[in-house]
């Protein structure tokens, strides 16, 4: 065991300055995801103010705070719901970044490549709030944008507000829109790491600018692609909450086809502030997240263990 510290002593001397710059930021994940864990205990506990998340009654039996959820009636639909979206947005996304990282880095023009990517960029920093106005203002079926355009050349309005099957297609798109310019940085940063003499022998070999693409750029960018879907795969229990409520809130014409986990939880925990089922609601999309991405890194390490987290 003294050998042991002995050993660790030594090598925080040694590479003190790496352990100091990693300093920080351990601080950080241990304030704001370790030590927050420990409230994991509310999800097995009937939790009143007084007593606080230590020392409330542990509540029996201690699956009652999980009864809520599996049954609600609604277990299934939400999880599906929460599933499809989040599997629309990872593969939306994850082919919207991808094509606009090429596009932008085989711009020459290097003002114009600069812009092109600010403006990408810019909607990464909108709020869902005020998405959700814009989408008002352009939908609105008595004074809307589209609704008015559409009445002018003739034809009939729309309303997305009651009609389930626009947001199939509306949830993703803005998805897309609002994180493209962010996902496009990522890949675009793993492009510029490319070695460039690979580009300049395809081209000597005859190769166009889209075989360049298909045989240089997309076969690069596969690791980086594998490590951001595994990522991905991580959330795929976890909705985008602020974007379902602030879009369709509680819509009930809309709700069976947009309802998700978060969403549910959220409704509940207003109407009966109870904390320790909202708990247990977490606890089991956290774990089903664990099951999940580890699954697939384990198809990932036997198809390519090169390219598996871990």
């Amino acid at each position: 065991m003294a050998g042991r510290l002995k050993a660790v002593g030594r090598e925080l001397l040694v590479n003190r300055t790496l352990y100091l710059m990693f300093l920080p930021i351990g601080v950080f994940y241990l304030v704001f995801a370790y030590f927050p864990m420990t409230g994991i205990i509310v999800a097995f506990k009937n939790l009143n103010y007084r007593d606080g998340i230590f020392f409330s009654p542990w509540i029996q039996p201690w699956f009652k705070n999980f009864e809520f959820f599996f049954k609600s009636g609604k277990a299934a639909l939400v999880i599906r719901n929460t599933v499809m979206y989040n599997l629309m947005f990872l593969a939306g996304y994850t082919a919207a970044s991808i094509l606009v990282a090429i596009f932008i880095s085989e711009i020459e023009r290097t003002v114009f490549k600069k812009v092109s990517q600010s403006i990408m960029f810019l909607p990464y920093f909108i709020s869902w709030v005020v998405v959700s106005a814009f989408v008002y203002n352009l939908f609105s079926f008595e004074y809307g944008a589209i609704n008015t355009l559409l009445q002018s050349l003739g034809l009939g309005r729309i309303n997305i507000y009651v009609t389930p099957r626009y947001w199939y297609w509306l949830l993703p798109l803005l998805y897309i829109w609002k994180w493209v310019g962010y996902g496009s940085v990522l890949y675009l940063a793993a492009i510029m790491g490319i070695d460039r003499e690979s580009y300049e022998s395809a081209e000597i070999d005859g190769a166009n600018i889209f075989q360049r693409i298909w045989y240089v750029t997309l076969p690069a960018l596969l690791p980086t692609v594998v490590t951001l879907v595994l990522l991905g795969m991580g959330r795929i229990m976890r909705g985008e909450f602020d974007m379902f409520w602030q879009l369709v809130g509680k819509n009930g014409v809309l709700m069976d086809h947009t309802d998700i986990i978060d969403t549910l939880v959220f409704r509940s925990l207003m109407g009966n502030s109870d904390y320790g089922m909202a708990s247990s609601t977490g606890l089991v999309q956290s774990v089903l997240c664990l099951v999940i991405i580890t699954t697939v890194n384990g198809i990932v390490r036997k198809v390519e263990p090169d390219n598996a987290l871990f």
